[in-house]
């Protein structure tokens, strides 16, 4: 029986909707309509078949999947004067279908040009490093300002990212010889780091060899087989100190005794 009734108004919809006394509508799960009758809004209309009254209703779709939003190439001039072009892409949601159409006259509209002046406002406070080395802060700053200015319109900002920032090609080569410095600055520091920690261990080395002449000589005949195993034509073989030191020593005792000899000689004579 019920179901009866339901395909006979069925049929009385169709029929009238054949005579014009009603018109069909059908909106998607993710479309709201807002509905004007003889000009004032009625009670938004939500997913489904929507009955309107031809000449006297008037409907209006909103979408309220996210809405990405590009933001053609700005020229910005950062706080410490360089001139760039920066482009951004804005994702945004309609959450209040009757705010989005009674605010404002065209809401995607609005949202790209605030978008547009907000970057704009935003990176012409900022300087070039922040700029390139800090976009998370600004993409961040971005979408808390653009959300505070569309949230009265029913408009949700998700999503602000930068995409690309375009400098001079002078201040590229700039930056280059910039970067190229700092990493020699690096690596020099670095490079003397290294002798320093090296200079440290000889240091210490040499003094575990100068308490151990067993070990210096060992390490003073590892030195000779490393020189013979290069197979050159001339070898020069160092001579430590302390090897000559007793000749030397003995040498001065023989010209002690040569100089001790020579007067008693002249006297004999």
């Amino acid at each position: 029986m019920t179901t009866g009734v339901i395909a006979i108004g069925l049929a009385v919809v169709v029929v009238l909707g054949a005579l014009g006394f009603v018109a069909l509508a059908v909106l998607r799960e993710y479309e709201r309509g807002v509905v004007f009758r003889m000009g004032h809004v009625r009670p938004l209309y939500k997913p489904g078949l929507v009955f309107l009254i031809p000449l006297v209703d008037k409907m209006i779709r909103v979408d309220q999947r996210v809405v990405t939003l590009t933001i053609p190439p700005q020229e910005v001039i950062t706080r410490d004067n360089v001139p760039a072009r920066v482009n951004a892409v804005v994702m945004f949601q309609v959450t209040d279908p009757l705010k989005a159409i009674l605010a404002v006259e065209n809401y995607a509209v609005a949202t790209s040009q605030i978008a547009q002046t907000t970057l704009r406002s935003l990176l012409g406070r900022a300087d070039l490093d922040t700029l390139l080395a800090h976009r998370e802060d600004l993409n961040s700053d971005l979408r808390t300002i653009i959300e505070k200015m569309t949230q009265p319109w029913g408009v949700e900002v998700r999503v602000v990212e930068i995409k690309d920032v375009e400098i001079p090609e002078s201040m590229q080569r700039a930056m280059a010889r910039e970067a190229e410095a700092e990493r020699e600055r690096r690596a020099k520091i670095i490079n003397a780091r290294g002798e320093l920690q090296a200079s440290e261990e000889l240091r210490q080395a040499s003094d575990t060899l100068s308490k151990s002449p067993a070990s210096l000589q060992l390490r003073y005949l590892q030195t000779l087989l490393e020189l013979g195993a290069d197979q050159n034509s001339t070898v020069v073989f160092p001579l430590p100190v302390d090897i000559i030191t007793p000749f030397l020593k003995n040498a001065q005792v023989l010209a002690r005794l040569a100089d001790d000899v020579a007067p008693d000689a002249n006297h004999g004579r």
